[in-house]
């Protein structure tokens, strides 16, 4: 299911997941592995409300994106931060 996933990404997203799911497995201290497109954050990676303010932090830091507290809350599954940040950088 997960390769299935990734064959439906643009190769811009496809970049940017490579990118995230290091710095998402670091930040909620979960192997990369787990880290997949449907993977929420708050019930599959165990992010609490202090995780997701770190993870948030950790990838404005690692995409030079400022993302606004009012956007957090539309991102729960690890696809939708995919297509934010390609949101943002477009």
């Amino acid at each position: 299911m997960h390769q299935e996933k990734i064959e439906t990404l643009t190769e811009k997203q496809k970049t940017i997941f490579e990118k995230l799911q290091p710095i998402i497995a670091q930040q909620l201290g979960v192997e990369q592995k787990q880290v997949n497109l449907g993977a929420t954050f708050a019930e599959d990676l165990g992010a609490d409300s202090l995780d997701m303010v770190e993870l948030v932090m950790a990838i404005e830091e690692g995409f030079c994106i400022d993302i606004p507290d009012e956007d957090v809350k539309s991102i729960s599954i690890v696809e939708d931060a995919v297509k934010y940040i390609q949101d943002f950088i477009n």
